[in-house]
């Protein structure tokens, strides 16, 4: 059993993935490391999920951060004008071109090509349930690694109101966000359950994609739908995320867990429009103050080389 095994667990969040792809890069750059190498699992959730998935193939954060800066532009490009009133009946955006997208980067590569462990989040609306995609690193999981790239990346990022479900195998698929937008402990449950470490074994990285500290309105303290109606979902996502990370300090330690989360104004930065020069921008400045913390919690380990139960075949 590992004496040490190091969990990279990145948020949802649309666009403001950037800037967790940004911090990425710009560690490997500055420490002249590769991110992957230190990590023993890589647990994803929506934009988290296709960061994860984009790791596990092979490629870099700097080429993952040149995904969102080329193609997120044209994923929620608004080009009748009319999105506000598409949105009240149906998705805001066609899934069209970020399917297009993904095929760009990930072709037909399946789920179980990933040289890391993956844990990806989703959910069946159907099922009502939790959905995980876990790659083959146990040998009780023999379905998920043949599941096209592209199609986990769907499931995992269609966030409700934004983009259509994702169907799959008779699946209801939606954003991973609606339980787990800060899957650190799904990670860890992962961890110490199926793959059976203990707790003193574990150090997490926890990446999120920002957050703005809005002043909630004393409206709320009467309840009603019409109060909560644009704030139930983005209150229910921070609490989740909030009580993650303090549920995963508590079982491991704070020393073993690097938070970084930075706040930005209120309303500077949406799931679907980012001003991705100043996004980058702060990824740069807070990579630069993570950087000693990383160093001494993630850099002097390096994991073990992942061998699936079930190598994905290559035709």
């Amino acid at each position: 059993m590992p004496d040490r095994f190091q969990i990279l667990s990145l948020d949802g969040g649309g666009l403001r993935g950037m800037f967790s792809a940004a911090v990425l890069a710009r560690l490997e750059e500055d420490l002249d490391v590769h991110i992957v190498d230190h990590f023993d699992l890589i647990a994803g959730t929506s934009t988290g999920g296709i960061i994860a998935l984009g790791l596990g193939l092979g490629l870099s954060p700097r080429q993952v951060l040149e995904f969102y800066t080329q193609h997120g532009p044209r994923i929620f490009r608004d080009r009748t004008h009319l999105r506000g009133l598409r949105h009240l009946v149906r998705a805001k955006y066609p899934v069209a071109p970020l399917r297009a997208a993904l095929t760009d980067v990930f072709g037909d590569r399946t789920f179980g090509e990933s040289t890391k462990r993956l844990v990806i989040t989703s959910y069946n609306i159907g099922a009502n349930d939790v959905y995980l995609f876990r790659t083959p690193h146990l040998p009780t999981l023999k379905r998920d690694w043949r599941e096209r790239a592209v199609d986990v990346a769907l499931a995992t990022s269609a966030a409700p109101t934004y983009l259509p479900g994702m169907p799959l195998d008779g699946a209801r698929l939606v954003d991973g966000g609606i339980w787990a937008n800060n899957p650190s402990m799904v990670a860890l449950t992962e961890a110490i359950g199926p793959l059976g470490l203990p707790l003193s074994a574990i150090r997490v990285f926890s990446l999120g994609t920002t957050t703005d500290m809005r002043n909630r309105s004393r409206r709320l303290d009467r309840g009603g739908l019409l109060p909560w109606a644009s704030d139930a979902v983005e209150v229910l996502m921070r609490a989740q995320s909030e009580s993650a990370t303090k549920q995963l300090r508590h079982f491991i330690g704070k020393e073993h867990v690097l938070r970084l989360n930075p706040t930005v104004p209120t309303g500077a930065i949406a799931l679907d429009k980012v001003d991705a020069d100043a996004l980058i921008g702060l990824a740069g400045h807070e990579s630069r103050s993570a950087s000693p913390s990383f160093t001494r919690c993630f850099a002097d380990h390096d994991a073990e080389p992942f061998v699936p139960y079930y190598p994905a075949r290559k035709d």
